[in-house]
């Protein structure tokens, strides 16, 4: 396959460099270099899977199904490099294939990061005391096995639960995307309960206003503290935009999920490019678009890829655009 990404970020010692800038500052100066807040969901579902990369039964025991889904996902990352600021890997596609999806994990964060992708872990870990430590090391430390740029949190353990994560993330320059209002249909059942007068998500989105502000990066005054909220639920985004002004978001439900780009983009704010404040997701709207479904052509599947990236890069970026 051709690969159509311009890969590479400059040298070993200028990726090193880059990586220990503050998380918030990266993302939002290369999304502000690409025009377009476009982040690219690595969901490898094993069903729909191009034949042209399949292999075997494509069975989680099947030893030959991770390597199938390491060639496929190596093939996506190879031409979004250079096209979008980062990728986001679904770790409980990998999960059920065992070391071997592991391994497969890892080798893709690092091909990634090796052609100048950010890599957000979405793992929405969450938990007590020495756990939660564990799972920060494991992603956000300075030696992290599998080192992601960011991960997905889960704060409803209790704040106190985030402290490793935002520990981790202040030291080694990542950062965290905390579930606040999440894009599943039933998310109100929790999320939208009153307490004391107010939402749950409301009250969880105010009670990160410390976080936010230790992890402000300095170049763009942006967090590395981000928040999940759906673009299926502008009204309630809108609120956790009130209650946190500088904190990226990651917005799903854009694409597949009937999402808008103009929705999805609603909580951004004017900055020096456009419209900015966070990223929006896209994985199977891209992934496995229509026109590639079934096709055991590399070529086709090629040309089908690119024109699904390049028409969700074209309206997000005409969104944050017309937003300005």
């Amino acid at each position: 396959m051709d690969g159509r990404g311009s890969g590479g970020a400059g040298t070993a010692i200028e990726r090193e460099q880059t990586s220990r800038a503050v998380f918030a500052d990266r993302l939002i100066l290369r999304v502000r270099e690409l025009g377009h807040p476009l982040c690219v969901g690595l969901d490898p579902l094993r069903a729909s899977i191009p034949p042209v990369f399949a292999r075997g039964s494509m069975k989680p025991g099947d030893e030959r199904t991770a390597d199938a889904i390491e060639a496929f996902l190596a093939a996506v990352i190879d031409r979004v490099a250079g096209r979008v600021a980062i990728v986001k890997p679904q770790i409980a596609f990998f999960e059920p294939l065992g070391w071997r999806g592991i391994r497969a994990l890892e080798r893709l964060v690092n091909r990634a990061r090796a052609q100048g992708l950010l890599v957000l872990l979405d793992a929405k870990r969450g938990d007590i005391g020495s756990t939660a430590e564990g799972y920060a090391e494991a992603y956000l430390g300075d030696e992290a096995a599998i080192p992601a740029d960011a991960l997905t949190v889960n704060p409803y353990l209790g704040f106190d639960t985030l402290e490793p994560f935002v520990k981790a993330a202040r030291a080694n320059g990542r950062g965290l995307f905390v579930l606040v209002k999440t894009s599943n249909p039933g998310s109100g059942d929790l999320q939208d309960r009153d307490v004391e007068g107010e939402p749950l998500f409301g009250r969880v989105a105010r009670g990160l206003a410390r976080s936010e502000a230790l992890l402000c990066g300095p170049q763009t005054g942006w967090s590395s503290l981000g928040v999940v909220c759906g673009a299926t639920w502008p009204d309630q985004a809108r609120r956790v935009r009130e209650a946190l002004p500088a904190s990226l978001f990651l917005v799903p439900g854009y694409g597949a999920q009937g999402g808008s780009a103009a929705s999805a983009v609603a909580t951004f704010v004017a900055g020096p490019k456009g419209l900015e404040g966070g990223i929006v997701n896209s994985s199977r709207a891209i992934l496995f678009p229509e026109a590639a479904r079934g096709t055991d052509d590399a070529g086709t599947w090629e040309r089908a890829f690119d024109a699904a990236l390049d028409r969700a890069i074209d309206e997000l970026g005409n969104a944050v655009q017309r937003g300005a």
